[in-house]
């Protein structure tokens, strides 16, 4: 089911199915959005948890001699939320672990994702509530696509991603066979430079991840107009700049408090980098924001 928030300056939809955006459009009847051409990729916005990315062989052991295993990204993003409320400029989703779900990943949870529409800025704002008596791990995060080029008469290469700061950096390899990451062989990426220059190249090998950044926020920007997107995700440690090795005509700018397995890390859970814990009545919130830029 689809639903719809509304200002003077955006239209932004959403689906109860896996509680995503689905559109975003401006005043101008500009769309943002990635709408999911599944030549490239059938996604938009989905929402990761209680994982961000694979685990090795989709296993891990959890908690007191558990196994999780999960496919990539979590169990969530197929997933029919309920819509709890509707207001004027906010929504808000839920969903409650099932049977199934408590199979795959064995804590109780309530997932609710509240979305809050500001003049030209959608935030999206994740709870995780453990339901259940144990200390509960997780990673969430989000994976929002955006059009690239947002118009016909553009290319790929006329956008940039531009840094809140001067960024010096390497990035870990993506293992594409598995969705696991390399940690051992990194490269260059950043060297003392707030932009980077698009191009399908760059995505050859996957997904650039952005483990060392130090800015919150980046912007998508073209050299033909004022239009574009900032993303800001103070609560989010990690960015993933991602689109198909096909040359998908979109970017998915991903913040993400984990990341997939990596080479250096064992198969327990609980000893992944930047592990996050709910106790048992604790709920843990975080957000980010997408703001529309332009005239």
């Amino acid at each position: 089911m689809e639903y719809t928030l509304k200002n003077d300056v955006l239209k932004v939809s959403f689906q109860s199915k896996g509680a995503a955006l689905s559109s975003i459009q401006d005043k101008d009847g500009t769309e943002f959005l990635w709408q999911g051409d599944k030549t490239y990729w059938s996604g938009q916005a989905p929402v990761l948890f209680p994982i961000c990315g694979s685990l090795r062989d989709d296993k891990a052991q959890i908690g007191d001699g558990k196994v999780t295993e999960m496919p990539r990204h979590g169990i969530v993003r197929k997933r029919e939320f309920i819509c709890e409320k509707q207001g004027e400029n906010e929504i808000v989703f839920s969903l409650k672990s099932d049977e199934e779900m408590l199979k795959q990943y064995p804590y109780p949870f309530v997932l609710k994702i509240k979305y809050t529409l500001t003049g030209n800025t959608i935030r999206t704002q994740y709870e995780v509530n453990n339901t259940g008596e144990e200390d509960m791990p997780f990673f969430i995060g989000g994976h929002p696509g955006f059009n690239c080029p947002l118009f016909d008469t553009e290319h790929y290469d006329d956008y940039r991603v531009e840094f809140l700061q001067e960024e010096h950096c390497s990035v870990p390899t993506p293992v594409t066979e598995t969705g696991l990451i390399d940690m051992e062989h990194r490269s260059p990426f950043l060297q003392n430079q707030k932009e980077v220059s698009l191009s399908h190249e760059m995505f050859e090998k996957d997904a650039v991840i952005l483990d060392e950044i130090k800015s919150r926020s980046v912007k998508l920007l073209s050299k033909n107009h004022k239009k574009g997107v900032r993303l800001d995700f103070e609560d989010f440690p990690y960015l993933i700049l991602w689109s198909t090795a096909n040359h998908g005509p979109f970017i998915a700018m991903e913040p993400w408090v984990g990341l997939s397995t990596c080479s250096d890390e064992s198969d327990v859970f609980e000893k992944k980098r930047n592990i996050q814990t709910a106790k048992s009545g604790e709920c843990r919130e975080y957000y980010f924001d997408i703001t529309i830029l332009g005239e």
